[in-house]
């Protein structure tokens, strides 16, 4: 086992007189992740800066550290196999982190497996961990033995823990999805979230038809399939720098997932409507509803931050949509006319559950970072309703799969506010209910259509 003895600051800088080092540097961003709890994409990036790494060693790096982070459940079972008593939980941070490094090179990269053990063991000398060199060294030469196979937990006997290891999920999460959707369709949430997200794009429909922009795009080198359940809805392969198009810098397309534009579509906005998008920022939902309203009407897309504002005011710009009014205004405000909107947009704050394969660190939020969110998004759709005007529509929605953020929220307020009712939403055709809900809510798994997992609900203001 690993000791304490002669251990450095893991996270302090390192020294730039010395030739970078790929593996330190991953080192370097993993523990800071991990004793600090950042976002890996910040860390990620200020380290990658810092350095004076090649292309390519940076692109290593960055494989490293994602890689890590996202099978980090699978690593600790394989190591936690060699630990005598089932220990693993007694290893140091520093020298966890170096053998979760060399397990994910041996499992999921093309390292060859002793040059992985061998740069292992002299970081290790770096980092003067020189009482841990042997530990590290034997129990990956064990597992290079053992063929590089470690038994899982039994299905049958343990199965929360089986799938948390198999799709390296956190325990309470795997829970949280089997009670709420059952075995199938959480097994089915925890693989498409492993997998690659696709990249869909809107059509700015007020500049440029589908057709149209397929063929631009396909000028460029990008591949651009028309979406068989969306319109107006591409999907983007071999993208390369697509910020740096043509057509994106002339404000043909932005960039939404497939569940967001669903969304859009459901709210069902007209021509002249008046919208508020009370929690708006980057602004997506709001091109797409300005788009669909045929840029005729007012949206006012809202959030409390200035700079994140700025960048719904440079999209809009871009899109030449100048119906949005991007506006600075708190969710929890009463700012605003009462009774003036025909439609209410609130996309509150959330778990975030269902786009973990976009953002990977979600999965170590621990549970009390989101126990409490019901409440918070309940605060923010009671003070959004205030603006819907008698016979509006208010549109409640989230990215997680997390049914008290969803219809808990929602069945709440219905209790609570009288003057709204139900809303009914028929669905567009290739898409359909996993779950059994009211006609007013809808879940969306990543396994439908393979967008994120998000929820959708629309109610609307009684007349009398």
């Amino acid at each position: 086992m690993a000791h304490n003895a002669n251990r450095p600051d893991p996270i302090s800088r390192p020294n730039h007189t010395a030739p970078a080092n790929p593996r330190m540097t991953a080192y370097r961003v993993l523990m800071q992740v991990d004793g600090e709890g950042g976002y890996s994409n910040i860390a990620l990036n200020a380290a990658l800066s810092g350095t004076s790494l090649a292309p390519r060693d940076k692109a290593f790096v960055t494989r490293l550290v994602y890689g890590v982070l996202e099978h980090e459940e699978y690593l600790d079972h394989v190591i936690g196999s060699y630990v005598r008593n089932g220990g693993g939980g007694k290893i140091e941070p520093a020298v966890r982190c170096l053998l979760r490094m060399a397990v994910y090179q041996m499992a999921f990269l093309d390292t060859p497996d002793a040059a992985a053990v061998n740069e292992s063991v002299n970081l290790a000398k770096k980092l003067k961990l020189f009482r841990a060199t042997g530990f590290i060294n034997g129990l990956l030469r064990h597992y290079i033995r053992d063929g590089k196979q470690v038994k899982l937990p039994d299905p049958h006997r343990q199965p929360d823990r089986y799938l948390s290891v198999t799709y390296s999920c956190p325990l309470w999460l795997v829970k949280l999805w089997r009670e709420a959707y059952g075995d199938a369709l959480c097994e089915g949430i925890l693989s498409r979230l492993t997998e690659r997200p696709p990249l869909f794009a809107r059509v700015n429909t007020t500049r440029v038809s589908t057709e149209t922009l397929q063929r631009a795009l396909a000028e460029c080198g990008v591949n651009a399939e028309p979406s068989a359940v969306l319109p107006d809805c591409l999907l983007l392969s071999h993208t390369g720098a697509i910020q740096e198009t043509p057509p994106y810098l002339r404000g043909e397309f932005h960039v939404q997932d497939g569940s967001s534009q669903l969304c859009c579509l459901l709210a069902a906005p007209s021509p002249g409507d008046t919208v508020y998008d009370v929690c708006a920022a980057p602004g997506g939902k709001s091109f797409t509803i300005a788009e669909r309203m045929g840029n005729v009407g007012k949206v006012i897309s809202c959030d409390i931050h200035p700079h994140r504002v700025a960048l719904i005011a440079e999209g809009a710009e871009r899109l030449v949509l100048d119906c949005i009014q991007p506006t600075v205004r708190d969710a929890l405000s009463d700012d605003g006319e009462a009774g003036c909107a025909d439609l209410v947009l609130c996309d509150v704050p959330c778990s975030g559950l269902g786009i973990i394969r976009r953002k990977p660190d979600i999965k170590r939020k621990p549970w009390s970072e989101i126990q409490d969110l019901p409440a918070l998004q309940y605060d923010i759709l009671t003070h959004a309703a205030r603006l819907v005007k008698p016979g509006g529509r208010l549109v409640y929605s989230t990215c997680t799969l997390r049914p008290a953020e969803n219809g808990g929220v929602v069945e709440r307020f219905l209790k609570g506010c009288p003057d709204f009712e139900p809303c009914a939403m028929t669905l567009p055709s290739g898409w359909k209910r996993l779950i059994q809900e009211p006609a007013h809510m809808l879940t969306v798994f990543p396994q439908t259509a393979d967008t994120d997992g998000f929820f959708i609900a629309t109610v609307r203001r009684r007349t009398n």
